[in-house]
C-alpha cells in the first residue's frame, strides 16, 4: 500500500506540473472557472488561506520550546518547523499558479504600497518563509557538521531572535488574512463578516497549530514506522480544548453582540455550513475533555483532525460560501484542473517531507 500511495503522489505532482505550464501558456480561463465575478477560488481559499493556517504549528511549537522552554515538546520542534516551512513553500507555489502574471510576484519587493493589506501579507509571508528556512537550516547543515560548524554556531546564537521574529511575523499575517475580507462587507454573509475577523483568524491559527502538529506526528509515525512522541502529543491534547474554547467563545460572543445569532437557526445553506464549521471543534473539545480519551493517542489524533477540518471549512466558508455574487447571480465551483493542481501541490509537499525525513535527522530518535 505504501508503494501505491507513493506512485499516486508522484502522478498527482507530475500532473500538477504539466497543468501549471499549460495554465501559464493559455491563461487562467483555460483550466479554471475563475472570472471577474469570482477572481478568488480554490487556490486562494484552500491553498493560501488554509495553507497558511495549517502551517501555524511552526510558530506555536517554536514559542513553546524555545521561548517557554517546555523541553518535553522538543522532540516535535523539528518536524513542526519542517511542516510549516513546506506549508509556506506550497502557498508560494499556489500563488505562482493563481497570479495572472506569476513573474510579477517579486514586484512587491521594490513596488511598495504600505496602505495595502496584501502588501503586508506578502512581505510577512516572504520574511517568515525565510525565517523558517533559517530555523530548519541546522537540520540540513549538521549532516556536514565539519564543513559548516561556524555557520551552525551562528545559527544557534541567533535562534531565539529568529523564533521571536517568526512569532511576530506570524501574528501579523495570520490576522491580516482576516483583514483582507473587511473590505467585502457588502458581499459577505453576516454569519462570517465581522470587524473581529483579524482576531478570529489569528485565534483559529493558534488553535489549529498544535492540532496540525498532532496530525502530522501521527501520520508520519504510521507511515514511517517510527515511535510517536506520546508525552508531547498528550500535552498538546490538553491545550486544545482551551484554545478551541477561546476561539469559539469569541466567535459566539461576536455574533451575539452583532445581533446575528438568530441567523444560526434559519434554514439556509449558510447556517448549515456555519454549524458544520463549529460543530467539528466542539466535538473535538468533547473528546478531549475525557481524561481516558485524552491519554489515548488515537483519540487525540481524531480530535486534532476534527479541528484541522473545522479550520479548513471555516476558511472555505469565509472565502467562498460567505461571498455570493449579489450583482450577477453567478456561482463558482472549482474546475477539475483546479482540484488537480491543488492535490498536486499537496502531494509535492508530502513527497518533500518524506525525502527530507529520510535523508536528514528530523526526528528525535534519529539524533540518539
Amino acid at each position: 500500500m505504501k508503494g501505491i500511495a507513493k506512485v499516486i503522489l508522484w502522478i498527482l505532482a507530475a500532473l500538477a506540473v504539466c497543468l501549471t505550464f499549460y495554465r501559464w501558456a493559455k491563461g487562467l480561463g483555460s483550466i479554471t472557472h475563475l472570472s471577474d465575478t469570482w477572481p478568488w477560488g480554490l487556490w486562494i481559499g484552500f491553498d493560501l488561506l488554509c495553507g497558511v493556517a495549517l502551517a501555524a504549528g511552526g510558530f506555536t511549537t517554536a514559542a513553546v520550546v524555545y521561548i517557554f522552554h517546555r523541553e518535553k515538546y522538543h522532540a516535535i520542534a523539528r518536524p513542526a518547523i519542517l511542516t510549516a516551512f513546506l506549508g509556506y513553500v506550497m502557498v508560494v507555489l499556489a500563488l505562482l499558479v493563481d497570479l495572472g502574471r506569476p513573474w510579477a510576484i517579486i514586484h512587491m519587493i521594490w513596488m511598495w504600497n504600505p496602505h495595502s493589506v496584501l502588501f503586508e501579507v506578502g512581505w510577512c509571508v516572504l520574511l517568515y518563509t525565510t525565517v523558517l528556512a533559517l530555523e530548519f537550516a541546522p537540520v540540513v547543515l549538521e549532516k556536514w557538521q565539519n564543513k559548516f560548524s561556524k555557520i551552525l554556531q551562528i545559527l544557534e546564537k541567533v535562534k531565539i531572535g529568529l523564533v521571536i521574529t517568526g512569532i511576530g511575523l506570524s501574528t501579523l499575517h495570520q490576522s491580516s488574512l482576516g483583514s483582507l475580507f473587511l473590505a467585502a462587507e457588502h458581499r459577505q454573509n453576516p454569519l462570517w463578516f465581522s470587524p473581529m475577523l483579524p482576531v478570529l483568524f489569528f485565534l483559529s491559527a493558534v488553535m489549529v497549530g498544535p492540532a496540525m502538529v498532532i496530525f502530522e506526528s501521527n501520520v508520519s509515525a504510521r507511515t514511517m514506522g517510527r515511535e510517536l512522541e506520546k508525552d508531547a502529543i498528550t500535552g498538546l491534547g490538553k491545550a486544545l480544548p482551551v484554545l478551541a474554547g477561546i476561539y469559539l467563545g469569541v466567535k459566539f460572543l461576536e455574533l451575539i453582540v452583532a445581533g446575528d445569532i438568530g441567523l444560526l437557526f434559519e434554514s439556509t445553506k449558510y447556517s448549515m455550513m456555519f454549524w458544520i464549521e463549529i460543530l467539528l471543534p466542539i466535538l473535538a473539545i468533547v473528546i478531549l475533555l475525557s481524561k481516558s480519551l485524552r491519554e489515548n493517542p488515537n483519540a487525540v489524533w481524531g480530535a486534532a483532525s476534527l479541528i484541522v477540518l473545522g479550520v479548513i471549512v471555516n476558511r472555505l466558508n469565509v472565502c467562498l460560501v460567505a461571498m455570493p455574487d449579489i450583482f450577477h447571480g453567478r456561482t463558482y465551483f472549482p474546475a477539475v484542473g483546479e482540484f488537480i493542481i491543488t492535490l498536486g501541490i499537496v502531494s509535492g509537499g508530502v513527497i518533500a517531507y518524506g525525502l527530507i525525513a529520510k535523508y536528514f535527522r528530523v526526528f528525535e530518535e534519529q539524533r540518539t
